[in-house]
């Protein structure tokens, strides 16, 4: 399925059809690894189950599931895109997409989410050796630490604390063989999520 069928499906589709087609899109596209041993799929689906383990608002689980779908939509275009090696921006690439179809409390703090490691890493020198190689390597890619108005700034986004929640489950989420819920059980997550 590309992008563009994706788009359609989901203009045209009812929640429940929404949430299958977007799920059918994530399964076709989510096999690859991005010098992490685990997949795009399998990271996705830790960060949701370590957001699921913290919060029962669908909101901040479903912007877990889907914090990077940016690689998958890249992948669908023909142009997937190593984030250890060019700054992908692929967290807009996914908050623009996702915003015709989920509020602001799912988009944005995938829009913030890269920004959110560098803030992290900005406050706390002991969060970057905690980053996986990849994600080291990424993080100067993506403009490394922050200086002291990117640091302000940030603070004072609305979506501030949400964003720092997401990252954290982000950088957890990378364990080979870990035991957790396959994609088909956050449908119903999803499509509370959804816009009206």
């Amino acid at each position: 399925m590309s992008q563009e069928e994706l788009t359609n499906a989901l203009i045209a589709a009812g929640p429940s059809a929404k949430v299958a087609s977007l799920f059918d899109f994530m399964r076709a596209h989510g096999g690859k690894h991005y010098e992490e041993e685990v997949t795009q799929m399998e990271h996705a689906l830790q960060t949701a189950y370590l957001a699921g383990t913290e919060q029962s608002d669908p909101l901040p689980v479903t912007a877990a599931l889907l914090h990077d779908l940016g690689h998958f939509l890249a992948d669908s275009l023909g142009r997937p895109i190593n984030p250890t090696k060019v700054d992908d921006l692929h967290e807009n690439l996914a908050a623009d997409f996702l915003q015709a179809f989920f509020p602001a409390e799912v988009t944005e703090p995938i829009r913030l989410h890269v920004v959110a490691k560098r803030y992290l890493c900005t406050v706390d020198s002991g969060y970057y050796e905690s980053l996986s190689a990849a994600s080291r390597k990424s993080f100067h890619l993506q403009g490394g630490p922050m200086n002291e108005e990117e640091k302000a700034a940030f603070e004072q986004h609305p979506f501030y604390a949400p964003a720092l929640r997401l990252r954290i489950w982000d950088d957890k989420a990378k364990e080979v063989g870990k035991d957790i819920p396959e994609l088909a059980q956050y449908a119903s997550v999803v499509a509370a999520a959804l816009l009206p």
